[in-house]
């Protein structure tokens, strides 16, 4: 039986699952032409309510009897601490002066709390007379005090327009039968004079609103629309996506090949220059499901055709870049700086916004989606998500795991290479590596508005190393306490530095580098390099490079030199062992004499272990630098914001640092070591033993390495010449690999400076069975691969030949 839209509409007292699937069945159906009747905004009311608490559940679920008291909790102590008293100043004493943005831009938030708890059955303060009587109160002090028309913009632009409004629509929503008509019109007042569409900066009318604050403008201006029963607010939310006012140019719905959005790679960026899939694309992501599941079966259910964009990425942008659950700090910017947000926050997020998406999805999308997240969700014992979600989250994800017919995916494995936006992420069934590169295109860091303090070195080549067995390596107090001048994978110039973005706003360091990027190859294996440059007031200059093979990632450092009378360190592991590990370490099989905070010495490492990690091998013996300590750090000390600032109780967390020390003012130096992910201490011995993956260069020319037991030979030039038996021309990254009468080949300009390429192979090559269009062919017993990589922007082409 078809249902009718009243049918559809009115399921607002279900559960949130059954909402969102009875608009989802709606959605494909003709709509009536706008504007719509009252029972349309009452019934989209009713489901932006259930979006805020879950709908209806079952309260004796142990999961959500855990999320109810959690949301009491955190409401009861707002409650006791909220100032009702006639004379009163601010909402909160420790959000005072209530005039600053940051100050009612989170007394809204609060609000919103304590507004979603009176509206939740279970907790203390559902269904309160007194509760509801208060929030009314406190709604009109913040606007006679604070947010109002009349009120001019100062500090952060953000609170104006999309924190501040955001959460006073949604507790708008959730108190509106409690709303005097005058007090609701005067909150919309607000909302029409600081979000008045989604298209445009207020307070800079000539920029155009992109990506993920885009899309917080369209949620908020959809929710305004509902309250105020305005049909023209509703379509201008709904256009906004598209970008309907200016022809599709900023839509959300389109890739990108600059500045911010999806780019069709699976990168995501935001603010111009910073890789931001985890922070902002989440973002993104989350509000475009909220509005496609919100509207869905109403006259302004989305119809864009484009929408499959978001549902590509997905696949494309998210799945690559969530491990078990967490989101990977290399796309998380800024925000691996905020104490509440941690990898495991945003990954959860993620997770349910992937979720939301899949309500009204095609089917075979949402199935692979739903069959995703379930391995996400069982496989994360370190930060369950049920202990992350929020109620609708949970309701979300509770029908998932209780379905026996969605199967759970198995971990995501393979190799990307994000060449619009600096990163690359390998992935393995039991270990994953990130890598965070940047250049003249992408942006080492941001920072700014106090976040982001000590993150000088984070897109330095910073190498993320992800352990199926412990995923809190990054979310365990990771950041207030790593040495930040000692970040995993990097090169770096021991010169002190002062905090980063005390200021207000936020900005971005892109160095003058051009090669940042690298090739894949089928797949399953990749090359990075990248060519670094000291920031102002350093002379440093490497050339690094990664081979990311089966079990092992090759790193490689070549031509590193200063002249600025400094010490120069690569860093081959600062690893996190938690509050009190001591995880056994092991250097050429003897256990390492490392004393806390005392840093030992070993003349020729050829290979060491960390208990619980894996192995390190360092071809050809290598001086390492142990180093085992405790350290101690707040998170106030590397976030300041006005609404993200950590707080100033000390973390303290045990680290076992590996290091090359290159000396003062090095001339040239480099560097090789083999990460072993997940290996024993014997398979790291057999594997120095042996080695079964060799370095062929690794000079200022080219670096190479050749895997004899998969037939790959990969290599990165930095200028035309020749290394592992294979020519190019100019810069470039090269993959080969030889299965028997088969060849597969990759090629890339990671830099963006050539045209084309030319490639020239060692052995015999007949013919072409497969390439690119940008691939040519001149076969013989020194084939010759002519690539026009020229506009390519640092991706991959390809060729399958028959030797």
């Amino acid at each position: 039986m078809q249902l009718s839209r009243r049918t559809v509409l009115a399921a607002g007292g279900a559960t949130l699952s059954g909402v969102l699937a009875a608009g989802a069945a709606r959605a494909a159906e003709p709509e009536p032409a706008e504007p719509g009747a009252e029972e349309d905004f009452d019934a989209l009311l009713a489901r932006a309510e259930a979006l805020l608490t879950g709908g209806a559940f079952d309260p004796s679920d142990p999961d959500f009897a855990a999320g109810v008291a959690a949301l009491d909790g955190t409401a009861g102590e707002l409650w006791d601490t909220l100032d009702r008293s006639a004379g009163r100043t601010a909402l909160w004493s420790d959000l005072s002066p209530l005039t600053a943005p940051g100050n009612f831009g989170q007394s809204y938030t609060r609000l919103r709390t304590l507004a979603t708890a009176w509206a939740t059955p279970g907790t203390a303060l559902s269904g309160s007379s007194e509760a509801a009587d208060a929030l009314v109160s406190a709604l009109r002090f913040t606007y006679d005090t604070a947010y109002r028309p009349s009120a001019p913009e100062s500090g952060n632009w953000w609170f104006w327009e999309i924190g501040a409004p955001r959460a006073l629509m949604d507790t708008c929503v959730l108190v509106r039968g409690r709303l005097p008509a005058g007090d609701l019109a005067d909150y919309l007042a607000v909302v029409d004079r600081f979000c008045p569409d989604a298209d445009r900066r207020t307070n800079s009318p000539t920029l155009s609103e992109t990506g993920a604050n885009r899309t917080d403008k369209a949620v908020i201006v959809a929710l305004r629309g509902l309250l105020g029963r305005d049909a023209a607010k509703m379509a201008s939310a709904r256009d906004a996506l598209s970008d309907v006012r200016d022809a599709g140019r900023n839509s959300l719905f389109r890739y990108t090949s600059s500045g911010d959005g999806f780019y069709e790679d699976g990168s995501f960026v935001q603010h111009e220059v910073v890789a931001y899939t985890g922070s902002y694309g989440t973002v993104l992501l989350g509000g475009a499901a909220y509005l496609l599941s919100l509207l869905a079966g109403s006259p302004w259910a989305v119809t864009d055709a484009k929408v499959s964009v978001m549902y590509d990425a997905v696949e494309r942008s998210f799945a690559p870049v969530v491990f078990d659950g967490l989101m990977m700090d290399a796309v998380r910017g800024r925000a691996v700086s905020r104490e509440r947000a941690g990898d495991h926050r945003d990954g959860a997020t993620a997770v349910a916004a992937i979720l939301l998406l899949a309500t009204g999805a095609p089917a075979d999308r949402a199935d692979r989606w739903r069959a995703l997240a379930k391995g996400w969700l069982t496989r994360n014992r370190t930060t369950p998500f049920t202990e992350l979600a929020t109620l609708p989250q949970l309701a979300l994800a509770k029908a998932v795991l209780n379905d026996p017919g969605v199967p759970s995916e198995p971990r995501t494995t393979g190799s990307f290479v994000f060449a619009d936006m600096d990163r690359v992420v390998h992935r393995r069934p039991g270990w994953a590596c990130a890598l965070s590169l940047s250049s003249r295109r992408i942006c080492a860091y941001e920072a700014g508005n106090g976040e982001n303090l000590h993150g000088w070195y984070t897109g330095d080549g910073m190498t993320y190393l992800y352990d199926a067995d412990g995923l809190g390596q990054f979310n365990d107090g990771f950041w207030p306490t790593v040495d930040p001048y000692r970040l995993p994978g990097t090169t770096v110039d021991t010169r002190a530095r002062a905090d980063l973005g005390t200021g207000g706003g936020t900005a971005t360091y892109r160095p003058a580098n051009a090669v940042a990027g690298g090739a894949v190859l089928g797949g399953g294996y990749s090359a990075a390099a990248m060519e670094l440059t000291g920031a102002p007031g350093s002379t440093l200059r490497a050339r690094k490079s990664w081979f990311l093979l089966d079990n092992a990632v090759v790193a490689l450092g070549a031509g590193i030199t200063s002249s600025d009378g400094r010490t120069v360190e690569t860093v081959v592991e600062n690893r996190n062992l938690g509050a009190d590990g001591r995880n056994r370490l092991l250097v050429n099989g003897v256990p390492g004499a490392v004393e806390d905070g005392r840093p030992a010495e070993f003349g020729r490492a050829g290979w060491a272990h960390l208990q619980g990690v894996g192995g390190y091998v360092f071809p050809g013996a290598t001086a390492l630098r142990a180093l085992r300590e405790r350290r101690t750090g707040t998170w106030r000390a590397i976030n300041t914001g006005a609404d993200t600032g950590g707080s100033t109780d000390p973390v303290s967390r045990r680290y076992v640092t590996l290091l090359m020390d290159h000396g003062i003012s090095p001339t040239d130096a480099g560097y090789a070591y083999v990460l072993l992910p997940g290996a024993s201490a014997a398979a790291t011995a057999v594997w120095s033993h042996s080695r079964p993956v060799r370095i062929l260069a690794n000079d200022a020319t080219a670096q190479a390495v050749e895997d004899r037991r998969t037939g790959l030979t990969a290599a990165h030039f930095w200028g035309a010449g020749s290394a592992a038996g294979i020519t190019a021309s100019g810069p470039a990254t090269v993959l080969v690999r030889r299965q028997g009468a088969h060849v597969s080949v990759a090629v890339a300009d990671p830099g963006r400076t050539q045209t084309v390429v030319s490639v020239q192979l060692p052995f015999r090559v007949r013919s072409v069975s497969a390439s690119d269009d940008t691939v040519t062919l001149t076969p013989g017993l020194r084939p010759v691969l002519t690539v026009a990589v020229g506009g390519s922007r640092g991706h991959t082409h390809h060729a399958e030949l028959i030797r």
